[in-house]
């Protein structure tokens, strides 16, 4: 049985009735920017974040770069970000002038480690990022006690974390600020690009507003330099549509990895469950094994799609390895050789879900 990766038509079939009309709506009305619905859904997400203020903005990667000048982040300071995400965390810091400072991650849920993060803490240092991961929350007691005392701002980058709990907070509340991605493939996902910010700090969130939007309260006075960050009206409506139905795609994403936890217990995989103090969205169901690439290959061969996020640290990329020579990170250098992402979504069916786990005990069976 072939088995995709992702498939995201199945999930358009569900909702084809609602987000249509939606889409239509906002045809009709001839408002694309920033708009009725980029209100409504600011507020929406916003208040099912637990966070009291929502901003929409053009991607997740522009969310970064906003929050991160937003909160001081200025040419010669440092922000330390865990080698083991996507490119856009440390990208977002080299755009402003700052260096990106990259530490390690924990063994067990390959998000950032507080105490190497401490380690790497200097009279520089103007913020960190901890990067969500696949879905689970970070631990932030530790991280929020270094930047207390060291007078640091915390930024979540929150991309693949929508609806994931800490300590029972969501991600989006655990921080000055926080970065969401809509990117199409993430669990609250749009039609194109599409970001989001979430703060508590009432200064903060204005000036995010206007920042995305040129500087600018009020059209042609231009308070401050900007950017041109602006959630689309029509992405806008898609995601208010989505979001009614992220609680139960949220869940369905649950059980799914506990199902995969119980049809490949005993297997010598490493397999993702929730840190304690969280619940985790399971963006990715990512295993992990020494002998990733030649399980990928078999599953490959026999139609079932795989893929590794990520298979590079950001230490080792060629953007930053002068930066970051003589660096060592060993849990990320390990994790990015035996990272495999399965396939899980919420319309991934169960016989699907039984191939792909037959097809693992087939691997390791012939491998004796």
């Amino acid at each position: 049985m072939k088995v995709p990766f992702i498939d995201l038509t199945r999930q358009q079939a569900t909702i084809a009735a609602e987000v249509g009309p939606a889409v239509a709506d906002v045809i009709a009305g001839a408002q694309f920017i920033l708009g009725p619905n980029v209100r409504a859904f600011e507020a929406e997400l916003a208040a099912y974040c637990g966070a009291k203020h929502g901003i929409g903005v053009a991607s997740g990667t522009d969310a970064l770069h906003l929050a991160l000048a937003a909160v001081g982040v200025t040419p010669g300071d440092e922000v330390i970000v865990p080698a083991f995400t996507f490119v856009a965390t440390a990208e977002m810091v080299s755009q402003l002038g700052a260096r990106p400072v990259f530490a390690d991650v924990d063994a067990r849920t390959l998000t950032l480690d507080a105490a190497d993060a401490a380690a790497r803490v200097t009279r520089r240092t103007r913020a960190i990022v901890p990067v969500h991961l696949y879905g689970q929350v970070a631990d932030m007691a530790p991280l929020d006690a270094l930047a207390r005392r060291h007078g640091l701002a915390i930024v979540e980058d929150a991309a693949q974390a929508v609806g994931a709990d800490w300590d029972g907070r969501r991600a989006g509340t655990l921080g000055r600020a926080a970065c969401f991605s809509f990117f199409p493939t993430k669990n609250l996902g749009a039609w194109g690009d599409g970001g989001f910010l979430t703060t508590d700090d009432d200064e903060l969130a204005a000036r995010l507003a206007r920042r995305r939007n040129h500087g600018t309260r009020s059209k042609y006075v231009h308070e401050e330099v900007g950017w041109c960050s602006r959630l689309d009206e029509l992405q806008a409506a898609v995601l208010r549509v989505k979001l009614r139905h992220l609680d139960a795609w949220t869940e369905a994403r649950r059980r799914l990895a506990a199902r995969y936890r119980s049809l490949l217990a005993g297997l010598p995989l490493t397999l993702p469950d929730d840190a304690p103090r969280t619940r985790g969205v399971y963006h990715l169901f990512t295993v992990r094994l020494a002998a990733r690439d030649e399980l990928q290959r078999f599953l490959t061969e026999r139609g079932i799609g795989t893929a590794v996020h990520y298979p590079v640290p950001l230490h080792q990329q060629p953007v930053y390895r002068d930066a970051a020579a003589g660096v060592s990170l060993p849990e990320c250098e390990r994790a990015a050789g035996e990272v495999l992402s399965l396939p899980l979504y919420p319309e991934l069916r169960e016989d699907e879900q039984d191939a792909v786990a037959a097809a693992i005990h087939a691997f390791f069976a012939e491998r004796g």
